[in-house]
């Protein structure tokens, strides 16, 4: 398949990177692809330069939103959720319409520090706005409660014995998403409902958080047992 991922972060490259090793063809997409190449400084997650870490990835493409979006027949929004509309709106709406897009991002804000609070909440969602936005588009919400290496590789921890959530208003973009999940590894995947149910699992985040400070690690997830 021919997914892009957009964002070029912990979560993108660690998403990409999976995805290419299982045998799709992937790009990574970027607000500017040059700009992204030429860095040779870490982020600010202190993740090496993408291009160091491209050359380890041969496999996985460069290109900007739209072009990443254009090639594509799955979009991954991996970007930052205070960034995700703008990075979409860049993406172009023609290069969206129709598919699927998983929507892997949190609206997390820092403006008043740490610990981060959720904007929107409660009434909102980052799914739902990007659903409102992109009204063509299939969103569907999944991977956002857990860390990226959990998210391609669910058997580290519990021997994959935990629970990953999807949103979506489209079945069969549902049944798609949770075949890809398969293929990463996930077992136990729950369909909360339509895209208003992405409240539900982006207010996770709080106790998520909380949850990886008082532990000291993120390699943990949720298990619903019933």
């Amino acid at each position: 398949m021919k997914i892009a991922v957009l964002g070029t972060g912990t979560v993108g490259r660690t998403v990409a990177g999976a995805l290419a090793e299982r045998g799709h063809d992937v790009v990574v997409g970027t607000r500017d692809p040059e700009s992204t190449v030429a860095r040779t400084e870490a982020d600010g997650m202190g993740n090496p330069p993408f291009a160091q870490w491209q050359a380890g990835h041969a496999a996985v493409a460069l290109a900007s939103y739209a072009d990443a979006a254009a090639q594509s027949e799955l979009v991954i929004n991996a970007t930052s959720g205070a960034g995700s509309l703008a990075a979409l709106e860049a993406a172009g709406a023609a290069n969206l319409d129709g598919k699927i897009l998983v929507d892997i991002a949190n609206p997390l804000d820092f403006s008043q520090g740490m610990p981060p609070s959720l904007n929107p909440v409660n009434s909102d969602s980052l799914g739902e706005q990007i659903q409102r936005a992109f009204p063509a588009v299939k969103v569907v919400k999944t991977l956002n409660t857990m860390n990226a290496h959990l998210m391609v590789d669910p058997g580290s921890v519990a021997d994959g014995d935990h629970s990953v959530f999807v949103s979506g208003n489209d079945a069969d973009a549902k049944r798609a998403v949770t075949e890809l999940l398969g293929s990463l590894g996930h077992t136990d995947v729950i369909d909360l409902g339509d895209i208003t149910t992405a409240r539900g699992s982006e207010m996770l985040l709080p106790i998520w958080l909380r949850l990886w400070g008082a532990l000291g690690t993120p390699a943990f997830n949720f298990k619903i047992a019933r």
